[in-house]
């Protein structure tokens, strides 16, 4: 067994371990360093808690971290890059869960001995704890449903969804006080069980109101939900690392949640309330005109007469698996004295630095990838713009067209630019579910087909 001190220093470590993760994983040069010290982090505090004198179910506790290992390193050998958003929205779901069933168990600890006030702060921990998990759990397999769609990326709009939310957080309040009166006497699981149905129920009624263009924001701010789940978890069980922990995922979710929002010219608050874009007044404008196809042998000829390139990847990209191809192409154009950079739209694929970390897989080099406002000003001196399997992040209908859904929302701006070729597979709308005048102007190219297979060909013409 490890003495207190040994455990609180050992506890000390593991934060600086988490702190110096989340700092590293702010840059791709630095992500995978940071992965490693997250997971040298969690190594340590899991040893110095089962080391915890007051510890001794250890045969339970082996086998929860076999099953647990079991299930995480299948994922990471059989996930496809693809399903890393819906992934990442059921892994919170579990944080959730386990503060909601870590809550019940404390509540229901025959063992338990505290009196006075300090009995009825526990109780605002458990009440709190079972609330946070509950709408995170519900709300994050809501966002699974819909990022793997097997639920609709469309937003429900109830009618007077807002004071519907109103009456379940008054609910809630109300529930909590009966909650902690009772629990003076010994009972008060009614209260509890009933606010838990409830916040499950806001959780689900929450994410179905979210359209698909905010679905980035709302892993985000799952992942903060999720980490305050922790941290409610941590005072329950007295854990001064998890409440640390918890908290510092917490606010880094927020804080990443705040900048997407003010990337996208979003209002926190009104992705929360639901629908993107629904307060516009009026019908968006109809999309008209012809588009004009290309071969992969064409696309050769204009990425060869160009000299300044842009890049734009989307969820397209990860679908088709298409970013090693792509990679390949850019470094034949750098090799030929072309200037090549990729353009990353904050909301591109359907998590935070989803394209980042596909561009990270293939190998792109990190000094070539940029981020929307470090870009869309050049754009009028581009040659050619590639945008791959993207849709809504280039879509004109955000600046001009005010009754749009999207109305508002920084776009890359490539249609400024020589020529701008498309991938896609059809003429199909994005995840917003809108067209887009970009396809039909008379700088644009469409070059349909599966962008890995299509890609493939202009790299052999190139090459050629």
């Amino acid at each position: 067994m490890m003495s207190q001190s040994l455990i609180t220093m050992s506890y000390i470590v593991a934060t600086i371990l988490f702190i110096l993760s989340l700092s590293g994983l702010s840059h791709q040069e630095t992500a995978r360093r940071g992965n490693y010290y997250g997971m040298l982090g969690m190594a340590i505090a899991i040893i110095a808690t089962a080391l915890n004198g007051s510890f001794n179910a250890y045969v339970i506790l082996i086998i929860a971290l076999l099953i647990g290992g079991a299930i995480g390193v299948t994922a990471a050998f059989k996930v496809e890059m693809t399903q890393m958003p819906e992934l990442v929205a059921i892994m919170h779901s579990l944080v959730g869960m386990a503060a909601v069933l870590v809550g019940y168990a404390n509540f229901m600890d025959p063992s338990a001995t505290l009196i006075g006030v300090e009995k009825t702060i526990h109780e605002v921990e458990i009440y709190v704890g079972v609330l946070i998990g509950a709408v995170t759990f519900s709300g994050s397999v809501i966002a699974f449903g819909k990022l793997s769609e097997r639920i609709s990326g469309k937003p429900l709009l109830l009618p007077g969804r807002h004071w519907f939310n109103l009456g379940l957080l008054i609910a809630a309040i109300f529930l909590g006080r009966l909650f902690l009166q009772q629990a003076e006497t010994g009972s008060g699981i009614v209260p509890l069980l009933i606010m838990t149905g409830i916040a499950l129920i806001f959780g689900i009624h929450m994410v179905m109101a979210i359209g698909g263009a905010d679905m980035p924001v709302v892993i985000s701010m799952l992942n903060s939900y999720s980490g305050w789940a922790a941290a409610a978890t941590g005072f329950m069980l007295s854990n001064d690392l998890l409440i640390v922990t918890g908290a510092l995922v917490g606010s880094s979710g927020a804080i990443l949640s705040y900048i997407m929002c003010r990337a996208m010219n979003r209002n926190f608050i009104s992705v929360i309330a639901g629908g993107f874009g629904t307060a516009s007044g009026g019908e968006a404008a109809a999309i008209e005109g012809e588009v004009q196809p290309v071969t992969p042998a064409e696309t050769a000829e204009l990425l060869l007469a160009a000299k300044n390139l842009v890049i734009i990847p989307g969820y397209g990209m990860a679908v088709a698996q298409a970013q090693h191809t792509v990679n390949e192409i850019t470094r034949l154009l750098r090799e030929k004295g072309k200037k090549v950079r990729f353009a990353i739209h904050p909301v591109a694929g359907r998590m935070p630095g989803h394209m980042n970390v596909l561009l990270a897989e293939a190998k792109v080099p990190y000094d070539i990838v940029f981020e929307m406002d470090e870009v869309n000003e050049d754009f009028p001196h581009v040659d050619v713009s590639i945008v791959i399997g993207a849709n809504d992040i280039v879509n004109p209908s955000a600046l001009n067209d005010p009754n749009s859904p999207i109305a508002g929302m920084p776009v890359l701006e490539c249609w400024k630019g020589g020529t701008t070729i498309v991938l896609k597979r059809s003429m199909a709308s994005g995840y917003a579910g809108i067209g887009n005048p970009l396809f039909v102007m008379d700088n644009t190219r469409m070059l349909f087909g599966d962008a890995n297979a299509t890609l493939q060909e202009v790299l052999k013409a190139l090459k050629g």
